[in-house]
């Protein structure tokens, strides 16, 4: 754990002792389960983010995502077309396919992330849409899977099994971020892509596969959702979605230059974020506050990256 992690660490602590000053049903048991249910559901997508914006890039349609492979899901279980397991398998296989096209067009035909990704918003959006033909997706009435809504809306001695897969998550690609080669050419991609292409580097190939590890997590975050809302607007869900995973990944020490962050710090920029939440509902402040506190959050982490990558470069100089 770096410097940076150590105080956003202090800092949700501070926050969630204030709130619990302010308003003790903060520290209720049923309280801290549903809040660490919904640090499960942002937070595996909001790691997802982080491997792309490591990479130098960005990722806008998450949200968009989300909703359609979050219908196809459920049109695929309500419908006992193929057995959970299998539905499961085939979104996860459809997010690799989205990653694996992004990274194609941002690494093979050098467009700019943010096109690529602003169209994938509004594609699948679209798709979503379609499909559903703008009706509510969700499950017949009285339908039960029980097994299914066990393994992912369920709860093991109060803890939401959407932690438990976040934290497994969260470890693994942990290993493979910190600890793996490939984890190393990512920074060194994203912090130059250049350089790194003349150290011998396939920087197209790693950009390529940050993409798909990002889409495929996102796609196992759009099952999770899924069973959690039980039912599916194509046109709102998943709004914004990107916004929360691109906060979550800034407030974590992410660099939206690239070449930087930690795993650890995503995992606190996610739990800060849920407590800055839980704090706005239970301070009775309007939800539709909601936005301008992510777009502050956002601001305010760039411009801490900003002072702090001068200052960095301030102190180096003499040195050089």
């Amino acid at each position: 754990m770096n410097r940076k992690d150590l105080w956003l660490l202090v800092l949700i602590l501070v926050v969630g002792t204030v709130v619990a000053i302010i308003n003790p049903r903060f520290l209720s048991p049923i309280n801290l389960s549903n809040t660490a249910n919904l640090i499960g559901l942002f937070g595996i997508f909001a790691v997802a983010q982080a491997f792309v914006i490591i990479s130098g890039g960005i990722e806008l349609s998450v949200g968009s995502i989300i909703a359609l492979l979050g219908v196809i899901f459920v049109d695929l279980v309500a419908g006992e077309t193929v057995s959970p397991g299998i539905a499961f398998v085939i979104v996860v296989a459809i997010g690799c396919l989205i990653g694996l096209l992004h990274g194609f067009l941002v690494a093979k035909l050098g467009l700019q992330p943010f096109v690529v990704t602003l169209c994938g918003l509004l594609i699948y959006r679209g798709i979503a849409r379609y499909y559903t033909e703008d009706a509510t997706a969700g499950f017949p009435f009285g339908a039960t899977f029980p097994t299914l809504e066990w393994l992912t809306a369920g709860r093991l001695y109060g803890i939401p099994h959407s932690l438990v897969a976040f934290l497994v998550i969260t470890v693994i690609m942990g290993v493979v971020l910190h600890k793996s080669v490939f984890g190393r050419y990512l920074f060194a991609v994203g912090k130059n892509e250049e350089a790194a292409r003349y150290s011998g580097i396939h920087t197209s190939r790693i950009v390529i596969a940050a993409y798909v590890i990002c889409c495929g997590l996102t796609a196992v975050a759009a099952v999770f959702i899924a069973m959690y809302t039980r039912s599916i607007s194509p046109s709102s869900h998943g709004n914004f979605y990107e916004l929360y995973a691109i906060a979550a990944a800034v407030l974590g020490g992410c660099s939206l230059r690239g070449g930087e962050g930690s795993i650890v710090g995503v995992v606190l920029g996610t739990v800060l974020l849920q407590v800055l939440q839980n704090l706005v509902n239970l301070l009775g402040i309007p939800s539709s506050l909601n936005f301008a506190v992510m777009g502050s959050v956002i601001l305010i982490g760039v411009l801490a990256d900003q002072q702090i990558s001068r200052r960095t470069a301030r102190v180096k100089a003499p040195a050089a």
